[in-house]
């Protein structure tokens, strides 16, 4: 399979309650062997549960997908070599054995689970002031100008306020959802 040069989304299969041991792992062997240019992001989907006991309301992080990390990188042998070769990794989802290299996730895949985490699907290059006006081209308010109340750079989300009904209305967006005026 010819390496490719592009940041995709891969799925790691590891043994059920070792996720996070295996991201901490990846993580660390990502800096150890200077993979910082082919290893980006790790991460162990996971939402919140919300349940009773003894009438008190307790919340606990349920992982998504048991068993399985995501993790974002460019496909090469030595890339694949750090991450298959990470304690606690059985293998990618989607290879055939022998070596072979795995099929990445499909861009709508990864999308719907980076939204679930509360991350942006798409690195803007743009960057955006508090203060400044904004058109908002997706979502909800599409059409719409709006002004930055709130920017987090790391998240790539914004909160702004938008005049509707003569009423002032704050929304939470994401840097893929706005455009500068």
């Amino acid at each position: 399979m010819a390496e490719s040069a592009e940041k995709l989304w891969y799925v790691l299969h590891t043994y059920s309650g070792y996720e996070n041991k295996v991201k901490a792992n990846l993580e660390s062997r990502v800096t150890s062997m200077n993979m910082e240019d082919y290893i980006f992001q790790v991460i162990v989907p996971e939402e919140e549960e919300h349940e009773k006991t003894d009438g008190k309301d307790k919340v606990k992080m349920e992982k998504i997908f048991p068993g399985y990390v995501l993790v974002e990188m460019v496909m090469t042998d030595e890339s694949w070599f750090v991450v298959r070769n990470t304690p606690g990794v059985t293998g990618f989802v989607g290879s055939h054995g022998g070596g072979s290299k795995p099929n990445p996730l499909m861009p709508d895949e990864v999308a719907s689970i980076l939204h679930s985490q509360g991350m942006a699907t798409t690195h803007s290059t743009l960057s955006f002031e508090v203060g400044e006006t904004i058109t908002i081209i997706a979502g909800a308010f599409a059409g719409m100008k709006g002004k930055i109340t709130a920017n987090d750079p790391d998240k790539q989300k914004l909160k702004a306020t938008i005049n509707m009904f003569e009423r002032e209305v704050s929304a939470d967006l994401d840097y893929d959802q706005v455009d500068k005026l």
